[in-house]
Parts: structure tokens; C-alpha cells; sequence
């Protein structure tokens, strides 16, 4: 790439006069820079590497000093969005299909082996940067854009639509499903069954773009994450107890979770603890169920654990980091609405 391209992506400031008008290779690793290559300095102290290692510019956003006035220096405002801009020039020149989906969706493709040529994409922008810097023509990406910025891509598609159920349950429980697609039967995966149509879309499009893929053993995706605890709320393996704790980031999944629950779950004591801040988002009769609390710190949380009975507890806005600390004993809390 040019010099004055590379201003012009980046919207830098070259602060003085280089000998060099032109990169090879786009770098922050400092041990991975040979000679030519740019080096963008996410971590100044390895600026003297990069130059001993042949870098014929360096792309900084904080204070930094001059040693080598041979090479090109660059100031721009803001490391990680000149990245970015450096690697959506890329794409532009690449034939590429992008398709956009759901984080849960996302999360389960990660888990799934496929073709060189597909990537789940995932990570920060130099994990990205990496994933697809030298991709080539033809392949697929899958994104979510709730994680990865949209400004990355031009031209982006939607998931197609799978009308017909393809995934047949043989059997479940609120976190395990064995079931049966395209004739191979999938035995105790760890995947709920409420993440079933989910990952019904994630294959229907493998299927309509012709891409091989294996399903390996899934794990916990930090979405309907089922944690089994005794009653003073330790962590027991999974299966091992009869009081579980599910947690869910996500508050866009409070509703469907909540009938999820009720319907697959007739027969035990559930509660549901769910942040103030989604109160006035949630529908009327769903604030109207008996077993709702409602919490304004992660504190409250633990107080409602401690002061109802229940075999499930669905927890939104909160994760397994909870249980880091023992829980004590607090004062009893009534219902919240």
C-alpha cells in the first residue's frame, strides 16, 4: 500500500518526511514485522523492535518519539479504528459473501468445525484483523452485530429462511438435547432445547451454501448458562444437584426464556430475578407473575437467592461471577414489582 493511500484510510498525520513511499504488510506484533511492513503500535514499548525488524512505518495515537526519521511516522486519533479502516479497504477488493445473525447464533457456529473457507467471526479488532487479513475470495463470513461493528463490511445479507423444522428431538432436558439431523443422531449434546431453533437456522444455511461441517461437543455459549449449586449455593457438577441457578446476560431473552421455563418446567418451583433497568421494556403480564423479583444491585440477587425456595432460578443481567464470593445469610425480601 502507498503512503499517501494509508494516510488517506487512515486520516493520519505523517509528522515528518520519510524516505519510504510504500508498505508490504499491515502488523502489530513487533516479533512478526519484517522489512517493509507497517506497524501499528498498540503498545508503544515495542516500537524499537518492529524498526530494528525492518518496519518502514510506524501508525501511533499516543505521544511518541522519533528514532528512525528515515521511516514513515503516523499519527492518527484512535489505533483500533484505523484498523478498522485498513481492513474494510481490504475486504472491499475481495468477493466475499457476509451474513449477519443473532449472537446465539454466532456463539454455536464458533462451536461447529467447518470448511477453511467459513469463519465465525468473533474477538476484537486485531483478533478480527487477523481472521481476515489475506482472506480469500469465496469464503463466508458470519458475524453478530451486537459483537462486531457493521462499518467493517459493504455489502451485507441476511440469514435465509428455513420455514420447515429439520432438527428432530428425540429426547431433552431444559440443557441437553439428543436429536437427529440429516440423518445422524447427536447424543446428550450440551445445548438447550431452547437454543434448538437457534442452531436450526445455523445449519439450514450450511445446507443453501453447500458448506461441510461436523458438530462436535457443545459447550456452555454465556446464554441460558445452567449452574447447579447445593444449598449453600457452591458450584456442583453438572446434573449433581436439584437447585440450579441460570444465567442470562441477554435481557432481549427475559420473555422467551420465561415461557420457555413454565412450559418445559411444570413441575418445579422457578423464581426469576431481573435487573430494574428492564422493567418498564417487559410485558404487563409477565410483571404480573407470582415468582418475578426485581433488583437494582447484584447484591439483591444474592438476598433473593438466599430467601426463596426454588429448584430453578433464572438470573438476567448477571453471570456465574456471583458465586466467586460466599453467599451469607441476609434478611428475608418479599416480592418486588
Amino acid at each position: 500500500m502507498r503512503l499517501e493511500n494509508t494516510l488517506a484510510l487512515t486520516h493520519g498525520e505523517l509528522i515528518n518526511t520519510p524516505f519510504v513511499n510504500s508498505f508490504n504488510n499491515i502488523v502489530f506484533d513487533a516479533k512478526a514485522v519484517r522489512r517493509g511492513d507497517l506497524f501499528i503500535a498498540f503498545d508503544e514499548s515495542t516500537i524499537k523492535d518492529a524498526i530494528f525488524n525492518g518496519a518502514y512505518g510506524v501508525v501511533f495515537d499516543k505521544p511518541t518519539q522519533i528514532t528512525d526519521s528515515e521511516i514513515a511516522w503516523i499519527k492518527v486519533k484512535d489505533l483500533e479504528d484505523t484498523l478498522k479502516r485498513l481492513l474494510r479497504f481490504e475486504l472491499i477488493n475481495k468477493e466475499i459473501s457476509v451474513y449477519a445473525c443473532d449472537e446465539i447464533i454466532l456463539k454455536l457456529a464458533l462451536q461447529v468445525v467447518t470448511e477453511p473457507n467459513f469463519i465465525a467471526l468473533d474477538g476484537d479488532i486485531k483478533t478480527i484483523f487477523k481472521e481476515l487479513s489475506g482472506i480469500q475470495n469465496g469464503s463466508t463470513v458470519l458475524f453478530s452485530p451486537a459483537l462486531t461493528s457493521t462499518d467493517l463490511f459493504t455489502n451485507i445479507k441476511e440469514l435465509p429462511k428455513n420455514k420447515a423444522q429439520n432438527i428432530n428431538i428425540i429426547e431433552q432436558t431444559l440443557f441437553e438435547t439428543s436429536f437427529i439431523y440429516d440423518n445422524i443422531f447427536y447424543e446428550r449434546q450440551l445445548v438447550s432445547p431452547f437454543f434448538m431453533p437457534y442452531l436450526e437456522q445455523l445449519l439450514y444455511l450450511f445446507k443453501i451454501l453447500k458448506i461441510n461441517f461436523r458438530l462436535r461437543k457443545f459447550t456452555p455459549i454465556d446464554h441460558f448458562e445452567a449452574v447447579f449449586t447445593n444449598k449453600n449455593f457452591e458450584i456442583k457438577d453438572f446434573g449433581t444437584s436439584d437447585k440450579v441457578l441460570i444465567f442470562e446476560k441477554s435481557t432481549s431473552l427475559i420473555e422467551n426464556e420465561i415461557s420457555f421455563l413454565q412450559k418445559q418446567a411444570t413441575w418445579a418451583k422457578i423464581i426469576y430475578i431481573i435487573p430494574f433497568t428492564c422493567k418498564q421494556s417487559l410485558d404487563a403480564g409477565t410483571l404480573e407473575h407470582e415468582n418475578i423479583f426485581i433488583y437494582k444491585n447484584k447484591d439483591e440477587i444474592k438476598n433473593i437467592l438466599q430467601s426463596s425456595n426454588f429448584h430453578f432460578a433464572l438470573i438476567v443481567g448477571a453471570d456465574k461471577t456471583l458465586l466467586e464470593k460466599p453467599l451469607t445469610r441476609q434478611t428475608q425480601l418479599t416480592l418486588d414489582f
